[in-house]
């Protein structure tokens, strides 16, 4: 059974006053595990699915897609396809992202790896301490585990 589906049952239990009362303030049920509509369509959330929807894709230099990426270029194709335009390369796009702690990343914000102050890698955080990204030569778009401390988080805006 869906959260969506126990909604009535939840409903009966607070009772028809309850239910009311909120509806005719104005309020909202919140059920969780349930996510809104604005988070299910945000374009965050759509980078990271279409980002996904790319597992196998191989590496190629210089590549934006639709069926060969580098690691900026997965993530310019994403963000493209979910309504939001980012610059060409790793660097470009950490310059062009709002800077955020890694407490504050959420799925969809993007990875930057560094050396010193040297970006040379993206990818899109996929929660958990992974990313989606299209990481080298010889190799195709996977989710992997965050390899090092050494990185930075960026939200398109």
């Amino acid at each position: 059974m869906t959260a969506l589906n126990r909604v009535p049952s939840l409903l009966g239990r607070a009772g028809t006053a309850s239910f009311l009362t909120i509806a005719a303030v104005g309020g909202s049920l919140v059920v969780p595990g349930v996510a809104t509509q604005a988070e299910a369509t945000s374009p965050a959330s759509k980078a990271l699915k279409i980002a996904a929807s790319k597992q196998g894709a191989p590496y190629a230099w210089g590549a934006t897609g639709p069926n060969r990426f580098d690691c900026s270029g997965l993530t310019l194709y994403a963000y493209k396809k979910a309504g939001k335009k980012l610059p060409r390369t790793a660097a470009q796009q950490y310059n062009k992202t709002k800077k955020i702690s890694a407490s504050k990343r959420k799925q969809g914000d993007l990875v930057f790896f560094h050396s010193g102050k040297n970006v040379y890698h993206v990818g899109i955080y996929a929660g958990s301490g992974k990313l989606w990204h299209s990481p080298k030569s010889g190799d195709v778009v996977r989710k992997s585990k965050i390899w090092t401390k050494s990185v930075w988080y960026g939200r398109v805006a």
